[in-house]
C-alpha cells in the first residue's frame, strides 16, 4: 500500500469515527436525564476541585470554631445555616463533596483495574484458572461490601484511608465478573481466533482485541458504582468509623445535625440533600450511558 493510499485510509476511517461519535452523542443529548445528570456531576466536581475559592468560608472546613454563630438558620451571611459550633453548612459541603469524589476515585481506581485483570484471565483461559479465580470472586461476594468495610475499619483506627481500604478491599468482585462473563462469549468470536492465527501474543489478544468490546459496560458499571461507593462511604461517616471531625465528611455532617432536631433542621438535611443529589447525578448518568450503550448491567 503506498503512503498516498494510507492516508486517504486513515482520512476515511477517522471520518468514520467523528461521524459514530457524533451520532453517540446526539443519542445521549436526546435523553434529557442524562444531561441533567452529566451536568450535576461535572458541575460538583468543578465545586470540589475549586472549593478553597468558591466557599464562602473556607476556614470552615477545617478546625474552626465561632460559638456566637452557632447553629444559626439560613441566611444571607450563611446561605445553608450555621452547625453547632458556628461553621458554615455550605462551605464544608463543599468541601465534603471533594472527600466524597476522593473516594470513589481510590476505591474505583483500585477496584476496577483489578477486577478487569482477573476477568480478562479467568473469562479467556478458563479451565481450572476460571474456576479458581471465580470461586474466589464468589466468596468476596458473599459478604456484603458495608458489613465487611464496618468490620475492616473497627478493627483498624477510623479514618478515611481505612475507609478506602475497606470498601476498595470488595469492589473488585463486580468487575471481575462482569467481566469474566463478556469475555468467555467473546474468546470463541472470529476475530480472536483470526488474532490467534496471525501470531498475535496473548496480552495483544487480551488487551487490544477483547477489551476494547469490554469499556462499554465497564463505563456503564463505573458510573453507577460511583454512587454506591458514595452511599457506604456516608454509611460509614455516619456510625462514625469514617471520615472523622473536624473533616467536612458528609456522613459526619448528617450524623452530628441529628442531635439538634427537630429545631435546628438545616444541618443534617441540607447535608443530606448534597449526598442526594451527587448520587442521583451518578445514577442518572449511569443510566443514559447504559440506554446509550445497550448493555445490561446487573448488581
Amino acid at each position: 500500500m503506498s503512503a498516498e493510499s494510507a492516508s486517504v485510509l486513515d482520512r476515511v476511517v477517522s471520518a468514520e469515527r467523528r461521524e459514530l461519535w457524533q451520532r453517540s452523542w446526539k443519542r445521549f443529548t436526546s435523553r434529557p436525564m442524562s444531561v441533567i445528570g452529566l451536568g450535576i456531576i461535572i458541575a460538583i466536581i468543578l465545586l470540589a476541585v475549586f472549593a478553597p475559592v468558591v466557599a464562602p468560608y473556607p476556614e470552615h472546613a477545617g478546625k474552626f470554631t465561632d460559638f456566637s454563630n452557632t447553629l444559626q438558620p439560613p441566611s444571607l451571611d450563611h446561605p445553608l445555616g450555621t452547625d453547632h459550633v458556628g461553621r458554615d453548612v455550605l462551605s464544608r459541603i463543599l468541601f465534603g463533596y471533594r472527600l466524597s469524589l476522593m473516594l470513589v476515585a481510590v476505591v474505583l481506581g483500585f477496584g476496577v483495574p483489578v477486577g478487569v485483570l482477573l476477568g480478562l484471565v479467568a473469562g479467556y483461559y478458563g479451565g481450572w484458572t476460571e474456576t479458581i479465580i471465580m470461586r474466589a470472586t464468589d466468596t468476596a461476594l458473599a459478604l456484603p461490601p458495608l458489613v465487611m468495610a464496618l468490620a475492616i475499619t473497627s478493627a483498624l483506627e477510623p479514618t478515611l484511608t481505612n475507609a478506602m481500604i475497606a470498601i476498595a478491599a470488595l469492589w473488585w468482585t463486580w468487575h471481575a465478573r462482569l467481566v469474566q462473563s463478556i469475555v468467555a462469549s467473546e474468546r470463541s468470536e472470529e476475530y480472536v481466533q483470526a488474532a490467534k492465527l496471525a501470531g498475535a501474543s496473548t496480552p495483544h489478544i487480551l488487551f487490544r482485541e477483547i477489551l476494547p468490546n469490554t469499556l462499554s459496560p465497564i463505563l456503564v458499571k463505573v458510573t453507577l458504582d460511583a454512587g454506591f461507593v458514595i452511599l457506604i462511604g456516608a454509611g460509614l461517616s455516619f456510625i462514625g468509623v469514617g471520615v472523622q471531625p473536624p473533616q467536612p465528611g458528609l456522613g459526619t455532617m448528617v450524623s452530628q445535625g441529628t442531635s439538634y432536631l427537630p429545631d435546628s433542621w438545616w444541618v443534617s438535611v441540607f447535608s443530606g440533600l448534597a449526598i442526594f443529589v451527587l448520587v442521583m447525578g451518578f445514577n442518572m448518568l449511569g443510566d443514559g450511558l447504559r440506554d446509550l450503550f445497550d448493555v445490561e448491567v446487573n448488581r
